[in-house]
């Protein structure tokens, strides 16, 4: 029996990347809480069968550990206000985790930049 194509080619990744738009909107805009700084939504991750997404965040100011638990206690608002914009049946269930991708990169950055001075001066 052959497999069944899905319905829409890439259709998790049009979904994660609509949700991604309309969260980072509704954070800015919606969210009173004041443990959530400003909020970079850097990736939305969506199970195959839309139950849950996983979404990655960065943080300019503010506590991450403060911020995480701020809108994962607003999460199902959040998700109430996606569904009011989102033309899908069913809307996932919010898990915000913060990203460190950011601040590891810097500390990347920072050490290959005293590698590079110290051997200048051995140069």
């Amino acid at each position: 029996m052959p497999k069944r194509k899905a319905a829409t080619p890439n259709r998790a990744f049009k979904v994660a990347d609509q949700i991604q738009r309309d969260l980072t909107e509704l954070i800015a805009r919606e969210l009173k809480d004041p443990r959530v700084g400003m909020v970079t939504i850097q990736a939305v991750e969506v199970t195959p069968d839309y139950a849950h997404a996983t979404v990655l965040f960065s943080l300019l100011v503010g506590d991450p550990a403060e911020c995480e638990e701020g809108l994962n206690e607003a999460a199902g608002f959040i998700r109430n206000s996606l569904f009011k914009r989102l033309q899908i049946h069913t809307v996932p269930t919010l898990h915000f985790k913060f990203d460190r991708t950011t601040e590891r990169a810097a500390e990347l950055n920072a050490l290959i930049a005293k590698a590079n001075a110290t051997r200048a001066k051995d140069d």
